[in-house]
């Protein structure tokens, strides 16, 4: 029988067309995925890193990264990762209760190095390989997994990408399999980080374990195949209390990324908050309601998305991208969210702040929540004259069941490029939406200089004028 390694890697390898679709939702998952790594490249827990491998980035290395210079493909996708995840502005993936793209971007441009020669559309079929094998690698231990306390992107999502990488570098099925054996054993993340620094660093550790897993494996090393299913394997001893396994396992003829899709961050903080940000903003808009209008406003969410907003009074921007209270505050009082509203000036303002104790959050129940995939965020508002609206949201702006328009992406993209101080941010989006079609997408090619808008010394790694 074979192992669950070697059926996912069988799986992801057979399929070799993929439809307009897929290849279309993976062409805006990645340029999503590139304008949150542009916009978190002077984020602090980047410029930590490059301070703590100053040594070892330079203009010589193999890898690019998005703060100038380059290095080894394993220090470049974690530096890149570490950035497109920064923010929090990136996308999530249900199937694998992961950020798959922070993840599967960098590590796939990490390996675009000197020498290597790939097209935009391998590039983009590599990436529905690592998206795919993800959802699989998910499908055995999640939710339990992620309520457990694992955060899913640096666990998950690091295994899956492994696959995508190997793929990337021309590994057939033994080769993938043995990559996300030895990602395995890199699996680490606990989420009682969210809020810190060492967050969006999981992203960039879990980029980099793919990255170093996939050459080992193409180096020859290799694990057990079935180490996600066997005793003292992943199931084991990360799949938590309620994990499944992956005895009811399928694979459909449509591609993961046409049946569930990945779900594009409307706004730039913990996915925990989105649906009720969402029904919030409805219930604004649907009813006129103003600031001093309002008595109280109550949330009822998940139990891992309680878990995950644990700072109601924060006191820098990463702690208010995991506030209940300070997203629906600053998005009720402004009417949207953007980058501009997690610095530490935003966060103090007066007006959010006496705002902020009208909010409150309870969850669902273990038992209201057993044997549910999902249950609907509920916002409820009170009015000082007495009235009462309510609004459940199942789904957030962004997801398959709700997505978000081309207009709307462009105005993502442009917001985090001028974030980062980019200049003619429209024209890099109109280009990196044709990624599909560059030929070749390699080291020195055009495509980074959408990427980078900078010319870099070849010798000396150092970030000169504007392309």
């Amino acid at each position: 029988m074979a192992t669950i390694l070697r059926k996912i890697a069988k799986q992801v390898l057979s399929r070799t067309t993929f439809s307009n679709l897929a290849m279309d939702r993976a062409r805006d998952a990645a340029v999503d995925t590139i304008g949150c790594m542009i916009a978190g490249s002077s984020d602090e827990s980047v410029a930590a890193l490059t301070r703590a491998f100053d040594g070892e980035i330079a203009g010589a290395g193999q890898a690019r990264l998005v703060t100038g210079g380059s290095a080894s493909p394993s220090l470049a996708a974690l530096v890149n990762a570490t950035a497109a995840h920064a923010l929090d502005f990136d996308d999530n993936f249900h199937p694998a209760r992961a950020h798959a793209s922070a993840v599967l971007v960098p590590a796939l441009l990490a390996v675009l190095t000197r020498g290597k020669v790939k097209s935009g559309r391998q590039f983009i079929e590599a990436y529905l390989t690592g998206l795919e094998a993800q959802a699989a690698v998910g499908f055995g231990v999640n939710p339990s997994h992620y309520n457990r306390g694992w955060h899913a992107t640096s666990t998950v999502g690091s295994i899956g990408a492994a696959a995508g990488v190997a793929q990337l570098l021309g590994g057939g099925e033994e080769s993938l399999a043995a990559a996300m054996s030895l990602a395995t054993s890199f699996a680490c993340g606990p989420k009682g980080q969210f809020g810190t620094t060492a967050k969006p660093v999981h992203a960039g550790i879990a980029a980099r374990n793919a990255v170093d897993a996939a050459c080992m494996a193409l180096a020859g090393l290799s694990g057990r195949p079935d180490i996600l299913e066997r005793q003292q394997g992943f199931l084991d001893l990360f799949g938590g209390d309620e994990a499944r396994g992956w005895e009811g396992l399928t694979f459909e003829e449509r591609h993961i990324i046409e049946s569930r899709g990945v779900v594009t961050k409307r706004h730039p903080c913990c996915a925990s908050t989105h649906r009720a940000i969402d029904a919030l903003l409805d219930l604004k808009q649907e009813h006129g309601l103003l600031a001093g209008d309002i008595a109280g406003i109550e949330t009822k969410v998940g139990i891992s998305a309680a878990r995950n907003l644990a700072y109601p009074n924060p006191t820098d921007e990463m702690q208010a991208r995991f506030s209940m209270q300070y997203c629906l505050a600053t998005a009720f009082l402004k009417g949207s969210l953007s980058l501009s509203d997690f610095t530490r000036q935003e966060i103090g303002r007066a007006e959010i702040r006496e705002f902020m104790p009208r909010i409150d959050m309870q969850s669902y129940s273990g038992d209201e929540e057993k044997g549910v995939e999902r249950l609907p965020h509920i916002v409820t508002v009170t009015t000082l004259d007495g009235r009462i609206y309510r609004k459940s949201r199942l789904h957030a702006k962004g997801s398959l069941e709700a997505p978000m328009s081309d207009h709307e992406r462009k105005v993502k993209f442009i917001d985090c490029l001028s974030w980062a101080n980019r200049r003619d941010p429209e024209t890099s989006f109109q280009q990196l939406r044709s990624l599909p079609d560059f030929e070749p997408l390699s080291y020195d090619s055009a495509f980074w200089s959408l990427i980078f808008q900078t010319a870099t010394d070849p010798d000396t790694g150092q970030r000169s004028i504007e392309v």
